[in-house]
């Protein structure tokens, strides 16, 4: 019989990466799930609590959608197999039913920054999603961490992350950025406003200050807002609409080929900043520029999936994964053909 792996997916960009990486690995047998966790996790998501998190309700069925639409095997809370391999996106939750297989955990993107909640966190040992992805990578209930970049790397190991389950990968959808150069957008040459979902996910944001910001850099320069697909929609247009009446607002399209055509890109919390950077636009974030410039995720023209895919291989075979220096998928097949 052929192995099994489950993909414990989340949000679109965190789902569109574990189908990337199964695509890698077409002698197994893959099955997708929403993000899930156990007893008061799961009873938050019951009750609605949690909406506006990858476990709740409107981002598994977003998940849900995407999963069909590609005609991948779902396996909701994966309970209906043995699983030889887990792959997650994410260990704020970790389940029961997966704490004794082999796993691997993908990161997705940008972390949130070290605030008090996560200070507050770490010192009196609260559950991790408290302090939301400041905290991923330190349940330490996995085997190996596929990072985006050494920075990552380095990032992760301060914190207190085993560096011996670090492999420095590459992250897919951010792995290739070139790409998104080729587009249809119509617009060109204007400032672009990638929005966050802050509020939804209990951090503190003054709107009203940041549209205003916003309107500063733009400078009499065309100025787009692309809302995050989190966030409250009506609420984030009515702010727009009332602070920056002359805005372009999009809730939906394609945020790569928005950024690839904008001068300058403003985002505070979002991924997408590595987008702008890797782009080489004028980029303003909440973060400290030269650390994510340190932390950019390597441009390895798409080879991210390959190259995770190749860690999944050895792993599920029984064979060490050896500690390397920007893992390449070529280098860890050949071993695996030569075992």
């Amino acid at each position: 019989m052929r192995k099994k792996i489950l993909h414990i997916c989340g949000s679109i960009n965190q789902t569109s990466q574990m189908r990337s990486i199964a695509m890698q690995l077409p002698e197994y047998d893959h099955y997708f799930s929403p993000y899930y966790g156990d007893g008061f996790v799961e009873r938050m998501r019951k009750w609605g609590l949690i909406d506006y998190t990858v476990a709740g309700r409107k981002l598994v069925n977003r998940c849900l959608a995407y999963l069909r639409a590609h005609d991948l095997q779902v396996d909701y809370r994966g309970e209906r197999h043995n699983y030889d391999l887990v792959l997650t996106c994410s260990d704020l939750v970790v389940p029961d039913n997966i704490r004794n297989r082999k796993v691997i955990l993908v990161q997705e993107g940008m972390t949130d920054p070290e605030n008090l909640m996560y200070r507050i966190v770490r010192s009196l040992r609260l559950p991790r999603y408290l302090a939301s992805t400041a905290t991923t990578g330190l349940s330490d209930c996995y085997d190996y961490f596929c990072v985006a970049s050494d920075g990552y790397g380095e990032h992760f190991e301060r914190k207190g992350v085993d560096a011996g389950k670090i492999r420095v990968t590459g992250i897919p959808n951010f792995d290739n950025c070139a790409e998104f150069l080729d587009n249809d957008f119509p617009y060109r040459n204007y400032v672009l406003v990638a929005t966050s979902d802050a509020r939804e996910t209990f951090k503190y944001e003054n709107r009203r200050k940041f549209i205003e910001k916003c309107i500063t850099i733009a400078d009499g320069r065309a100025l787009i807002f692309k809302l995050h697909p989190n966030e409250n929609i009506k609420r984030a247009v009515r702010e727009i609409t009332q602070w920056a009446p002359d805005a372009i607002i999009f809730s939906s399209g394609n945020t790569d080929h928005m950024i690839a055509n904008c001068d300058v890109l403003i985002t505070k919390y979002s991924s997408v900043v590595y987008i702008g950077l890797a782009l080489g636009k004028d980029v303003y974030s909440a973060f400290d520029m030269k650390s994510l410039k340190r932390m950019l995720p390597l441009q390895n023209g798409g080879r991210s999936a390959a190259n995770i895919a190749a860690i999944c291989r050895l792993h599920i075979e029984g064979y060490r994964v050896p500690s390397m220096v920007d893992c390449d998928a070529d280098r860890y097949d050949s071993m695996l053909q030569v075992s």
